[in-house]
């Protein structure tokens, strides 16, 4: 085994004058199957083809794209794991002092917009050369897209790129398929038949059966329009039942061909048994290593896809909601590896994916005809054809655990609560609680409001509740001391200063403290940042309130860790703007300690409360609040 070559040394010495494909990618080169480069160099080099990489290009030297020369087929080229602009920029539109994928941990490494910038240094320096984009970045900006950082609509990355083609998805077979097209001596017009591309037409040969969405210039100018091409795209993600969309841009139109059937389980395990160094280039070692192999390095992936489907999650819309599984044998082979190595202390961090307890078809209807239409299979309530089914993973883990060299296995992230309450029989969760927590499990409420979950495609609260009592019954059964470490959202659109504030008055009955939470980041490609720019639930055409100002993010977001100092005036200013003053106070009911500011500003007028109870149609009931003073005077 050994790295693909990164430089003309490495060429040289497999004895290559030229490469077949250079991929161009944003992070550092990891060969590890948790990094999208990895896996389609290696896919593309176990057919035939010579895969050169260039990691991060110096974006201010135009030279630099050009280090392995022109390839003989095209350019393969992504910003990496993740969105480049999240991966530079927090959701308050802060510039991030560090990037996990880059040597070292040092932020700038590659520039804003990546993919549109590695694009245009190799059409000056390669004019003549086919560039395919891919990845997260170009997949979920593939039509005209709502860019939270320029707060405008951008135009389908395909038009900004000058890419000529886009594959979008997970890709192996789309990519496969077009090498082999292109090594034949094919065009770039005989590529249109390829599932899970996108490509620009002039309009003379659109695909028949399409499902044409209005125009990039209409969805800039109409936030109805924007919503209604959005659930288009949405609906039409399955490859049962897919067809054909086009979206004009100016005098061209961006089509995109229904997407790529799943891996099967056999594709799926020959994707993960190819000869990947699973570490970073040894290059980064001077440079201080790359910090995002730490958290997979010694995790499994054994599945893909969620039919779970949350709106703020741009998984549905990339890898899609069907679920495809790797083999036991697949699986277990690569644990007996890990085993071998050096590195390895014994315990197995993770076993998951997108969702870690779905290796099983939400329902054996999607098998045939696909997952159902503009419905969720779990939230807000499960569909009664959900069928969840726990033992192959349950077995999964017995047989991992059982391997020799292996201390503990664990599953951090990533469970579904909902699905795991569905199943009568409490085996599964007994045997997580009692072997594969490691102290804490992750678990995603993001929120205590019903309404707002809606917004989220999350399930309604009482469900967290049930799961919360059972973890807890279990956890005590078997003599264990384990935490439950919730997931919260602040600011997600249909939240009110006043949802968050029931989220801290719930998180204290809870008796949790979370030190991490969220604010919502309009990604590209969600339905929930559809939902930010239009103010539109863009599957049911409802208004949607959504937080905005810079003021309300920052006291939801407070408010979501009241118990922290620095936070009290935020908390006092949000309880105050929305008349909670009863909430303001050293009594137990209270969720902060007056400060110095409210006391001088309070001193001079009696306090009234204005608590959340109302009845039928009337305004609420103040009562004022007994002073210190006088309850000292009992």
């Amino acid at each position: 085994m050994a790295f693909l070559p990164v430089n003309k040394q490495d060429m040289e010495a497999r004895g290559w004058e030229q490469c077949d494909f250079v991929c161009v990618t944003g992070d550092a080169y990891v060969d590890h199957p948790s990094f999208g480069t990895a896996i389609i160099t290696r896919v593309l080099e176990a057919a035939g083809f010579r895969v050169g990489v260039i990691a991060q290009p110096d974006f201010r030297d135009g030279r630099d794209v050009s280090r392995l020369g022109r390839p003989r087929l095209g350019f393969l080229v992504n910003s990496g794991n993740i969105d480049s602009m999240v991966a530079h920029y927090t959701a308050a539109k802060r510039r991030r002092s560090q990037d996990a994928y880059t040597p070292g941990n040092r932020a700038g490494a590659r520039p804003d917009r990546a993919v549109e910038v590695y694009c245009h240094l190799l059409w000056r320096a390669f004019p003549d050369s086919i560039i395919i984009i891919g990845g997260v970045e170009a997949s979920l900006r593939r039509f005209a897209h709502y860019d939270y950082w320029d707060d405008a609509v951008r135009e389908s990355i395909l038009c900004s790129s000058g890419a000529d083609l886009l594959i979008y998805g997970m890709g192996e077979n789309a990519v496969l398929e077009i090498a082999r097209r292109l090594d034949e001596g094919a065009a770039l017009k005989d590529m249109r038949g390829i599932r899970g591309i996108c490509y620009l037409d002039d309009g003379a040969d659109l695909p028949a059966g399409n499902v044409t969405v209005a125009s990039f210039e209409k969805v800039r100018q109409d936030k109805a329009a924007y919503a209604k091409a959005h659930k288009a795209q949405m609906l039409e993600q399955d490859s049962a039942y897919g067809r054909p969309l086009v979206q004009r841009h100016g005098e061209r139109y961006v089509v995109q061909t229904p997407p790529q059937p799943v891996l099967t389980t056999e594709q799926l395990d020959r994707v993960f048994s190819l000869p990947y160094e699973r570490y970073y280039h040894p290059s980064y070692e001077a440079l201080g290593g790359v910090k995002a192999i730490e958290e997979v390095e010694f995790s499994i992936m054994h599945n893909r896809g969620c039919f779970g489907n949350c709106n703020f999650c741009s998984i549905a819309y990339h890898q899609g909601r069907q679920i495809a599984v790797r083999s036991h044998e697949s699986v277990l082979k690569e644990a007996e590896d890990f085993v071998k190595n050096p590195r390895f202390k014994g315990y197995i961090h993770d076993v998951g994916g997108p969702t870690a307890d779905f290796r099983h078809p939400s329902c054996q209807g999607q098998l045939e005809h696909g997952l159902c239409k503009g419905r969720k299979c779990l939230a807000p309530v499960p569909c009664k054809q959900v069928d969840p089914d726990h033992s192959d993973y349950l077995r999964l883990l017995r047989e991992l655990r059982a391997i020799k060299g292996v201390k503990k296995v664990f599953v951090r992230s990533g469970l579904r609560f909902d699905y795991i309450l569905l199943e009568r029989d409490r085996a599964f969760l007994e045997e997580l609680i009692e072997h594969h927590v490691s102290g804490q499990l992750k678990v995603a409420p993001e929120h205590c409001s019903d309404h707002v979950l809606d917004k989220m495609g999350k399930p309604h609260i009482a469900t967290y509740e049930r799961f919360e009592k059972e973890f807890y019954r279990i956890t005590k059964k078997v003599g264990k001391e384990q935490y439950l470490v919730p997931y919260l959202m602040s600011s997600h659109p249909g939240s009110r200063l006043q949802d968050a504030v029931d989220l801290a008055l719930f998180l204290r009955r809870h008796r949790m403290r979370p030190e991490q939470v969220q604010d919502f980041y309009p990604t590209p490609g969600t339905t929930s940042t559809c939902m930010y720019y239009t103010g539109l639930d863009p599957m049911s055409g409802e208004a949607v309130y959504v937080p905005r100002t810079p003021q309300e993010k920052r006291q939801q977001r407070a408010l979501l860790q009241y118990f922290k100092p620095e936070n009290r005036r935020t908390v006092i200013e949000a309880l105050v703007s929305i008349r909670r003053e009863d909430l303001i106070g050293r009594g137990p009911d209270c969720l902060v300690e007056p400060d110095a500011q409210y006391t001088r500003e309070h001193r001079a007028a009696p306090v009234k409360a204005q608590g959340r109870q109302r009845q039928r149609g009337k305004r609420p009931v103040q009562k004022p609040r007994r002073s210190n003073k006088a309850k000292r005077g009992r």
